[in-house]
């Protein structure tokens, strides 16, 4: 059974877990005639103002950037044994400005939650790289499930209530 919550922070401390432990995420978009297109990536997360914001360090492929020009909304699970998993939909954009390519660089650095995100300087040279692009991902539900007995909390952003 799920429970709905309206404090991203009563589930925080397990989302940071989950994506800590998992790293890598499903990242699925739609095209144009609504069909699914997934890939794997590595997002970082960080809490802002009490609500979840992910940003992805990323290449800006033709099909990515088609596919959220025609429908921004995108919808990332992390999963590990045992079932835990995370679920995070969003509403993604691509964020260009030298300080949030600087921000986005430091939380890869730091790893945003402890254990996710990576060493960017392995494949852009700096935050001023134009082959580095960033989306910025506003999280407007996150579903947090714990394998052990499948209690799964929800969290809404208060707009989608």
């Amino acid at each position: 059974m799920s429970v709905n919550i309206t404090s991203f922070e009563r589930i925080e401390s397990e989302f940071d877990a989950v994506i800590g432990a998992v790293v890598y995420a499903t990242m699925v978009t739609v095209d144009s005639r609504n069909r699914p297109r997934t890939r794997v990536l590595i997002p970082v997360w960080e809490n802002v103002d009490g609500r979840p914001l992910g940003w992805l360090a990323t290449y800006r492929t033709p099909v990515k950037a088609a596919h959220l020009a025609g429908n921004p909304h995108t919808s990332f699970s992390y999963w590990r044994p045992g079932n835990d998993s995370v679920a995070i939909d969003a509403v993604a954009s691509w964020a260009e400005e030298p300080q949030v390519r600087q921000h986005v660089w430091d939380l890869y650095r730091a790893t945003s939650p402890r254990g996710a995100g990576y060493d960017l300087g392995s494949f852009w040279s700096s935050p001023a790289d134009p082959r580095l692009h960033v989306l910025r991902l506003d999280a407007w539900r996150v579903q947090v499930i714990r394998g052990l007995d499948l209690r799964s909390r929800i969290w809404t952003a208060p707009q989608e209530r």
